[in-house]
């Protein structure tokens, strides 16, 4: 595949394109399918050709607005349509060349647009599945730029001067990393995708797989290129039938057109990727954990040093990074690292992909730029918390992340302005809550998600989380005390400081954080044994001290 090439099945798939007077765009994303948007498509199709009307109906991934859905998107118009039903297929096909129709029209579309979209360009866009329609969106071009216009060096050096970090949880300069790997020695280096997303709430890494999977392919392959890599692996969860079907699919047709394989755009480049299932353990989401999972072994991560970029995957160098990082670099190599770098804040470049859910009127998958106030996110995009009821907190960053007030709605979201208010980004996870939520039982939630997740591997977090979950269990129930409240203090630094890896070392957070926010609700648990919300069932003591 050359560029010329590349450029032949763009101009083929746009001349096709332009037969049709319209384009319908229905979202066949997880949860659109879950409410069966591929009879939607099917009855939209036949409604059009019964009418006799010129137009191409395509399955997308995911448009974002999830609460809306199943969603139906009518171009050149630009008409969104929400909770569309089979029985809804003859209005859309007898509206085109006429008014829109008034009673489907999604009234929450102008929140949602206030966003920049660079990882979620294509989603909703185009066919998953099809490769000449991510072809015809510019896709492969960057590879095959670097493959042919740029040194491996060259490469790293434009993620470098990008900024940008990894979109995982942990926030390492993405260019940093991939220097190391590409300097390690090694006859055999490997880039894994990690792609285990198991937050509650978060579902942002499964709706790039199945709305853009050929995206992350392509910045997999860009990154083997600047490593000196070979192999690819892309880890992902099992219960993601979906994604790893589209994967599958995307790998076959990168394969036959020569974009993964060997001799990649005519070059002496070689790179294949292969699908590893993961059983659903959270732990694995932890890069050593993953790689023993990867290697047939037991998911659970060991000590470091040695860092996988220099002995990773059965000991050789390996790049890993999850799956938004990976659809970030194309973007990058196409446009420059300076246009990348003039989006977001000083320290966080880009934009980050958030699962908005909870108490919150527009559920749904967002991107905004890195440094937007939370309170913008919430109240603008999100629509605010439905119900007449009040705001009390958004957790950001999943189990390991932290609970803030509405007192600090006015920060801007980055790496470290979170991590200093006592949260994280996280990979993504971002869940609103209201007044009828109980905060010392959301600590107990997460607590208790933490100590099942647990590797059991080192002690302070197999026997740590326990007598946490323990002992907020006693609170929730009326049964605690001062000095439980004081121990639970003490086993928080003692976890995060001594745990071996992430997982332990970030499960303290929803803790103090909602001990540092929330710290009146503690004491309302434990002397006047009362929960505000009235979620805590104070009658349960003596059950539990029994």
């Amino acid at each position: 595949m050359t560029i010329e090439e590349l450029d032949q099945i763009a101009a083929s798939a746009r001349s096709e394109r332009e037969k049709f007077e319209h384009e319908i765009n229905v979202c066949h994303g997880t949860g659109c399918l879950s409410q069966h948007s591929d009879r939607v498509k099917e009855s939209i199709a036949q409604a059009l050709q019964a009418l006799g009307k010129n137009a191409y109906v395509r399955r997308t991934g995911c448009m974002g607005l999830c609460a809306a859905g199943p969603l139906v998107l009518v171009d050149p118009e630009g008409s969104l349509y929400q909770h569309v039903n089979p029985s809804h297929a003859e209005k859309i096909a007898a509206s085109l060349d006429d008014k829109p129709v008034e009673e489907l029209q999604c009234n929450l579309r102008e929140h949602f647009d206030q966003q920049v979209h660079i990882v979620l360009e294509n989603s909703g866009r185009i066919d998953p599945e099809r490769v000449e329609d991510y072809i015809a969106s510019d896709g492969y071009r960057a590879l095959l730029m670097a493959l042919n216009d740029m040194t491996p060096q060259g490469v790293v050096r434009q993620i470098t001067e990008s900024g940008l970090r990894g979109r995982g949880g942990g926030g390492y300069p993405t260019g940093l990393k991939w220097g190391t790997v590409a300097k390690a020695k090694g006859d055999v280096k490997y880039v894994i995708c990690n792609g285990d997303e198991g937050d509650p709430g978060a579902f942002m890494d499964r709706s790039v797989l199945e709305s853009d999977p050929h995206r992350v392919l392509e910045g997999m392959a860009i990154a083997a290129y600047a490593v000196g890599a070979s192999k690819g692996y892309i880890y992902v969860r099992a219960e993601y039938p979906l994604a790893v079907s589209r994967l599958t699919s995307c790998l076959r047709d990168a394969r036959r057109h020569g974009l993964l394989g060997n001799n990649i755009g005519n070059t002496h480049f070689n790179f294949d990727v292969e699908i590893r299932l993961g059983a659903g353990a959270f732990v694995c989401g932890e890069e050593t954990a993953l790689i023993a999972s990867i290697e047939g072994r037991r998911g659970t991560p060991r000590p470091r040093p040695p860092y996988p970029a220099s002995s990773g995957l059965w000991g050789k160098p390996t790049l890993i990074n999850n799956v938004e990082t990976f659809a970030n670099i194309a973007p990058i190599i196409r446009k420059g690292s300076r246009w990348f770098a003039g989006i977001g804040s000083a320290r966080s470049k880009g934009t980050k992909v958030f699962a908005l859910t909870g108490k919150i009127t527009n559920t749904g998958l967002v991107e905004v730029p890195m440094g937007i106030k939370l309170r913008e996110i919430i109240e603008v995009i999100g629509g605010g918390v439905p119900g007449g009821h009040k705001f009390k907190a958004v957790q950001t960053g999943g189990p390991s992340g932290g609970c803030l007030p509405e007192s600090m709605l006015d920060i801007g979201v980055s790496y470290d302005a979170l991590q200093s208010v006592g949260s994280i980004m996280g990979s993504g996870g971002m869940i609103v809550m209201d007044d009828t939520s109980c905060m010392v039982n959301v600590a107990r939630f997460f607590m208790e998600f933490c100590m099942t997740e647990s590797c059991g591997k080192c002690v302070p977090c197999r026997a740590g989380t326990a007598q946490m979950h323990t002992l907020l269990t006693r609170i929730c129930t009326g049964a605690g005390t001062m000095d439980d409240l004081a121990l639970i203090e003490d086993l928080c630094s003692t976890v995060k400081e001594t745990s071996l890896c992430g997982l332990g070392q970030t499960a303290p957070n929803p803790v103090l954080s909602t001990l540092k926010y929330f710290r009146n609700e503690y004491i309302e648990h434990i002397v006047e044994k009362r929960c505000r919300a009235g979620v805590c069932n104070m009658e349960a003591a003596a059950e539990v001290l029994a």
